[in-house]
């Protein structure tokens, strides 16, 4: 039985310069804790993390024996939106917690239908391709955007949020003659 080199470190972009090899993950796969990994030389590897990062373009990881892996951004299926209004189209993308890529003329989001129905809707010109993905980080740091779950229950029974995220904000909404709003 043969060990896997491991590791159980992150270098962020910028931070090293001697990567001995890469791996190329989307941006779905660049959000692991634990996972086994295979860089381009066909090497195989663990990552083991104390807890789940969010790695971007450029990062790398730091294997237990000294060796540097660049993390490389794989292309992956995309939207390409563009459109007279980009600040507005870009407002209701962000409006929808989509991770987004912004880019000198155009945005970049992950393919979904419904979005991408919305969009043409508003009048943004929709479509499809397979680039790199990099959609920006938070607002507050390193990280990626997190969605939504507005689920609700309507009545006497519980109202449910669960915003995956902690900043604060209204949601108003009418059950029948009483409307209301929630601050969380």
């Amino acid at each position: 039985m043969t060990t896997l080199p491991t590791s159980h470190e992150i270098l962020r972009k910028g931070l090293w310069d001697d990567a001995a090899d890469t791996v190329r993950l989307s941006y779905e796969d660049r959000f692991l804790r634990r996972k086994v990994l295979k860089a381009a030389s066909g090497q195989g590897f663990l990552v083991d993390l104390a807890h789940t990062e969010s790695l971007d373009h450029g990062d790398a990881f730091r294997l237990t024996d000294g060796r540097a892996v660049a993390v490389e951004a794989a292309e992956e299926p995309l939207l390409a939106v563009t459109g007279a209004d980009l600040p507005r189209i870009a407002w209701h993308i962000g409006n929808r917690h989509t991770p987004c890529q912004i880019e000198q003329g155009r945005l970049l989001i992950q393919r979904d239908h419904v979005i991408r129905d919305m969009l043409e809707k508003i009048g943004a010109t929709v479509a499809e391709v397979e680039e790199p993905f990099t959609p920006e980080g938070g607002a507050y740091g390193h990280g990626r955007t997190h969605g939504h779950d507005h689920s609700h229950s309507h009545g006497p029974e519980a109202h449910s949020h669960d915003d995956g995220h902690g900043h604060s904000h209204s949601h108003s909404h009418s059950h029948g003659s009483h409307p209301h709003t929630h601050e969380h």
